[in-house]
């Protein structure tokens, strides 16, 4: 058995990873850069190195410092994670020719399911399913506009070498192929270095059916059965599952041994993912299941895998690299209820999802309701250098309502200030009929679209009811809060408040609200019904934080503040965070119209469109192609049309 391992990764996977390896007995060996100096991964391993500068392609994804860093501190073994260096050939062979342990597949196998177009050639080898579409070597725009036409739209660009739905593109027409393409390319040659695309018939009504797979030295493969992974954003997971709604055991024999097929084909051994594609119009159907492609390592979502099956797949991936057979035979492995993973994400839903960073003030995440995977702690930093995932909310339940439930319940309570999260926007989604009755498909979010954003500005209740509790809190016999009609008296026995403190608001009548804080009550009057909720509110720092068990936290003294935005009602477009400016559309005194993409700013491993916030000229531009910019930078003005 491996004696020690450094991860070659960051943030709650590299927790994930050294959690398993210390029940192992294991010893664990970090690595961190510049902006990660506090991580919690960092404090959790027994050694840690620093191997560079904040920006990944100087630190995490640089294959020869990790190695130095593993032979520096005596590490045996590598694991990697995911993504970074986590399905690079190149860097599992060099792991291994310096002699270390190679905790996932053999480079051999990463290559030949690395790319999309030689894998699904393999796959049709091996007699799996393969959506119909254009492998071509062909690269030519020509050639992939004429392949689109002849597939037929929709059709679904995707990188060669993507993956995460990075460089992936859906076109619904002729027209729009050409733009969609360049756009690809670019995103794809900057996650990736390789512009190459395919093109895919695009699903209509379509679900993204995974199975998890495992190989060992030994020759042996099993499955452990499916996840749903079809709650989407923009090609991003967003809510996963597992087993898969609607899954009946004929499907799931078909799917999941194709996926063993599909392994075997390339003589797998450690953790991967077979990813299937379903046309759902008329339920899960086996001959209506195709495979999309296969990742090389552990999922994001493996969790809920873990949590149906009783497997710990960390324990099985160190087991199978020391060179153990799989601890259990495929006749060993059943589904036991239900398992569902939230991802909560640093953004913000109300600003179209724009990636929120800085430091986290305010941190309450459900560990005592749930399972949580972080790799943050109050006080730590959510940097503009990585992925913007705060942590992963996992339950696991008899059922898939029970599993709603609980993980509606546990997103409820989860509280992050100053730094905006998606929490609101995943209890809704987790809320919507549809999602309850199984009714999903991978076009949702997009279906659903406003319906699952929540309001950006907090209840007049929650303000009204959080200054009555501070009030109650504090000295003095009566209080006015000025603007409103709240009128709160102080209770016999209080005294200044120190600490946080929950409270019950109740609906007396149609406008009167009822706040019982400690057994004691206050109410007053306000401007607007509302219904009975639970409530919170705590100090942090100068700012009195408040907020409703919906995921969504509020500063109501003193008064709130946004922050940057991306297009302002003055005409001032600000850089919503820090970026890189990849085009510019505009020139100084254009005239634009209301809605017209104006720049594009790539960030956080995303390009983000600015747009005209109404009718107007380019009065001021300050932004280039190619240029940094940081966040509230002033990047274009617009000055609106005179008035008749």
């Amino acid at each position: 058995m491996i004696k020690s391992l450094l991860i070659a990764n960051r943030g709650e996977i590299a927790c994930r990873v050294i959690r398993t390896a210390r029940a192992m007995g294991i010893r664990t060996v970090a690595v961190y850069s510049d902006a990660d100096t506090n991580a919690l991964h960092v404090r959790q391993a027994d050694e840690a190195v620093h191997i560079g500068p904040s920006p990944a392609r100087e630190s995490y994804l640089v294959g020869e410092k990790i190695i130095a860093a593993a032979k520096q501190t005596g590490a045996e073994a590598i694991h990697p994670g995911y993504g970074f260096l986590s399905e690079n050939a190149g860097f599992a062979q060099a792991v291994i020719d310096a002699g270390l342990v190679w905790v996932g597949p053999k480079p051999a196998s990463i290559t030949a399911m690395g790319l999309k177009d030689a894998a699904k050639a393999r796959m049709i080898a091996a007699g799996v399913p393969v959506t119909p579409g254009y492998l071509g070597e062909d690269q030519s725009p020509d050639r992939l506009q004429a392949e689109a036409d002849a597939i037929g739209y929709p059709v679904l660009i995707k990188a060669v070498a993507g993956g995460g739905g990075k460089g992936m593109r859906r076109v619904d027409a002729a027209d729009d192929f050409a733009d969609s393409l360049a756009s690809c390319r670019r995103e794809a040659a900057s996650s990736f270095g390789d512009d190459r695309v395919l093109i895919e018939k695009y699903i209509l009504s379509p679900r993204h059916i995974e199975v998890q797979v495992f190989g060992d030295s030994h020759g042996n493969v099993v499955h452990l059965f499916e996840r749903d992974c079809s709650l989407q954003r923009r090609h991003q997971k967003v809510i996963e599952e597992a087993p898969a709604p609607g899954m009946d055991e004929a499907t799931r024999e078909a799917i999941c041994g194709a996926a063993v097929r599909a392994a075997k084909a390339i003589a797998y051994e450690g953790a991967g993912t077979i990813e299937f594609i379903a046309d759902a119009s008329e339920g899960l159907r086996a001959d209506r299941i195709w495979f999309m492609e296969m990742n090389t390592r552990l999922q994001v979502e493996h969790p809920v895998t873990e949590e149906i099956t009783g497997v710990d797949l960390v324990e099985w991936q160190l087991r199978v690299a020391s060179g153990e057979a799989l601890p259990k035979r495929q006749d060993e492995l059943s589904i036991d209820g239900w398992a569902m993973e939230a991802r909560l994400y640093a953004e913000d839903p109300a600003k179209g999802f724009l990636p929120s960073v800085g430091r986290l003030d305010h941190l309450m995440l459900p560990e005592h309701l749930i399972r949580v995977e972080t790799g943050v702690c109050e006080g730590g930093e959510v940097s503009a250098f990585y992925d913007p995932m705060i942590a992963k909310l996992v339950c696991h339940a008899g059922d898939r309502q029970s599993a709603i439930e609980k993980l509606a319940n546990a997103t409820g309570v989860t509280a992050v200030w100053p730094v905006k999260t998606n929490a609101g926007f995943l209890l809704n989604c987790l809320k919507a009929d549809r999602f309850r009755t199984g009714d999903i498909a991978t076009g949702f979010i997009a279906e659903l679209g406003d319906a699952l954003i929540p309001a950006d500005d907090p209840p007049e209740v929650v303000v009204s009811a959080g200054a009555m509790a501070i009030a109650s809190k504090s000295a003095g016999n009566q209080v006015h809060q000025a603007g409103s009609s709240l009128i709160g008296q102080k209770q016999s026995g209080s005294r200044p408040w120190t600490g946080a403190f929950g409270f019950r608001l109740n609906a007396v009548s149609n406008r009167t609200v009822l706040v019982d804080i400690d057994g004691h009550s206050t109410s007053a009057e306000i401007a607007s019904p509302f219904e009975n909720l639970e409530a919170w509110i705590e100090p942090c720092g100068e700012t009195i934080l408040s907020g409703v068990n919906d995921g969504r936290v509020f500063a109501i003294l003193p008064h709130r503040t946004d922050g940057g935005i991306a297009a302002a009602g003055n005409g001032a477009i600000l850089s919503p965070m820090p970026g890189k400016v990849i085009a510019v559309d505009v020139a100084q005194g254009q005239a634009v119209t209301k809605g017209q993409k104006l720049l594009t700013l790539e960030a956080m491993k995303m390009e983000h469109a600015l747009t005209a916030p109404f009718d107007g000229t380019v009065a001021e531009l300050n932004a280039v192609a190619g240029g940094q910019v940081q966040v509230e930078a002033l990047l274009v003005r617009i000055e609106p049309l005179a008035s008749d």
